[in-house]
């Protein structure tokens, strides 16, 4: 080695050695942390999926006799993963016909000769359906009491808030303030047949009766509110593209968008 080189040699280890103490004696620090403001995390509610089964209501016994006549029952309902829904619809029917859940004794039927003795009062559950956040049920109904002309059935929907475990009313529905504009719309879209059975604007009511249909929201009236026995429940619509400004955006199913090159066709 030439001592040109060797004097090289010298000087840059002593600078190599001061840079290793100095990087060598500076306390550790701590991975700096981001400073950056962190976006509000967004608390994801977990909706359920409805599972669901129909399951038959266990009685005292199925047939009770009192004085005024004997009635048959055929009770179901359904059983759920969710125990609030299976508790109010068992509630439901408790409470549409107590008598057939007490161990009453029967009785001597007391009724004129030649009348039929025999009624019959059938409930059932159904599970519609679900549209994210919203279940939907039919609660069903038959009572036909001894000797009377006919029976009477209805057909009551029961829609449900999974997130908020509750029963939507036509309340909950509609946004404030616009019971007027969708009474008057359901009236428009159904004007021919409602004037065909007399009905008139200013008597005519919203149902408290709704379900979820194909084109629409499906307004649902008892026997003769707006028609004859022999017609059965009325159904009236009210079309999703006339639903989108008054009825809130966590009940609106969503729609598909056609493009407008297909509107016209």
């Amino acid at each position: 080695m030439s001592a040109r080189h060797f004097k090289t040699t010298l000087l840059i280890l002593p600078f190599l050695s001061a840079v290793f103490l100095t990087v060598g004696c500076q306390p550790k620090t701590e991975s700096k942390k981001d400073d950056t403001p962190t976006q509000s995390k967004v608390e994801k509610v977990s909706v359920p999926v409805i599972q669901s089964k129909v399951v038959t209501v266990k009685l005292p016994k199925n047939k009770l006799c009192l004085e005024d006549g004997c009635t048959t029952y055929h009770f179901q309902t359904v059983e759920t993963n969710q125990p609030w829904i299976n508790e109010y619809f068992m509630n439901r029917i408790k409470k549409a016909d107590p008598n057939a859940f007490d161990n009453i004794q029967d009785q001597q039927v007391k009724l004129p000769e030649g009348m039929p003795q025999d009624g019959q009062s059938i409930m059932f559950v159904r599970y519609l359906g679900q549209n994210y956040n919203v279940a939907s049920f039919q609660l069903y109904s038959y009572t036909y009491s001894a000797g009377a002309a006919h029976g009477m059935h209805h057909e009551e929907y029961v829609i449900f808030d999974l997130n908020k475990k509750k029963r939507v009313s036509v309340a909950d529905l509609l946004k404030e303030g616009s019971d007027t504009t969708v009474r008057d719309r359901l009236y428009s879209f159904n004007q021919s047949w409602l004037e065909e059975h007399n009905i008139s604007k200013d008597k005519f009511q919203l149902s408290d009766n709704f379900y979820y249909g194909n084109e629409g929201i499906v307004f649902v009236y008892p026997l003769y509110e707006l028609a004859s026995y022999a017609e059965g429940l009325s159904e009236l619509t009210l079309p999703y593209d006339q639903a989108i400004d008054v009825v809130k955006p966590e009940y609106l199913p969503s729609q598909p968008v056609l493009p407008l090159s297909l509107i016209h066709i």
